[in-house]
């Protein structure tokens, strides 16, 4: 019995280094602004498993976060880490890195809704790196 358990221990630790789940995007609609040419905007919801994070990003758009349900943890390069809950609101900049986006909870989902503002041409998220 006890010749198992370093099998064991060596899982465990293969599991607790393992990469956070990736969040669920999906796109409910772009909608062309006919009084601002060339601008759309995109609104998004995306659901954290729990312990689900996002890579770092900019958007290179005007983003408004509204939450929905769970908690979720929100920061900019510069700026302080956030923690948001359902009904809380976070916004960034087209400029701004998004350094840190993930669920507050190991155990619980989240999920928000993302409204972008931005150029019909420019995609949604840009790895940081690229432009």
């Amino acid at each position: 019995m006890f010749r198992f358990i370093p099998i064991a221990l060596a899982a465990c630790a293969t599991l607790a280094h393992a990469a956070p789940p990736e969040p669920v995007v999906r796109t409910l609609m772009n909608q062309a602004l006919s009084d601002a040419p060339g601008k759309e905007v995109m609104m998004l919801t995306v659901d954290y498993a729990p312990g689900a994070a996002d890579p770092v990003h900019r958007h290179d758009a005007h983003g408004f976060v509204y939450v929905l349900e769970g908690s979720i943890v929100m920061g900019v390069e510069g700026g302080k880490e956030k923690t948001l809950h359902a009904g809380e609101t976070f916004y960034e900049g087209p400029r701004d890195v998004h350094t840190v986006g993930r669920n507050a909870s190991r155990t619980k989902p989240a999920r928000f809704v993302v409204f972008l503002l931005k150029d019909k041409d420019k995609p949604a998220l840009i790895p940081v790196g690229q432009h």
